[in-house]
């Protein structure tokens, strides 16, 4: 259990420390005049992906991992359940994490509003995902168990 918590919190921190990267990429980007106009055609397409990305992504993988633990916990095998719930939120801390960091991206890119506050709601969103011992004891149901 503590390899998995390991490597589900490796991947939650890396999102952050990306995000914290691509922050200070972004004053670069603002120094060196790198930019498209939020206006024009291109730059509303972008923000007009971004912002479907997160309205669709961040409820779609929440709910489908809650419904998928909800299955996961009536599996005998704890391994089993656990390597499952490893895969799982791994793949749903980059879902949702993807729509941070390009919200971040296309912020210092288009200097948008927007796209911070786009990125705000995923950065939120992301602490739904926090990994925790007692979190995964919980959606599994280990904690019935004798082990």
């Amino acid at each position: 259990m503590k390899k998995t918590l390991g490597y589900i919190r490796l991947t939650f921190y890396a999102v952050y420390t990306a995000a914290i990267i691509i922050a200070f990429a972004g004053y670069y980007i603002l120094k060196n005049d790198i930019s498209i106009d939020p206006q024009s055609e291109i730059g509303v397409t972008l923000q007009s992906i971004l912002i479907l990305l997160i309205i669709g992504s961040i409820p779609l993988t929440l709910a489908t991992f809650n419904r998928m633990t909800k299955k996961w916990a009536l599996i005998k095998d704890r391994e089993q359940k656990i390597l499952k719930y490893r895969k799982a939120s791994i793949i749903r801390i980059i879902i949702i994490g993807l729509g941070l960091l390009l919200g971040i991206l296309f912020y210092y890119i288009m200097q948008s509003q927007s796209m911070l506050f786009s990125a705000g709601i995923a950065a939120i969103a992301m602490f739904f995902c926090k990994p925790s011992e007692s979190k995964i004891i919980i959606d599994l149901n280990l904690d019935e168990q004798i082990y």
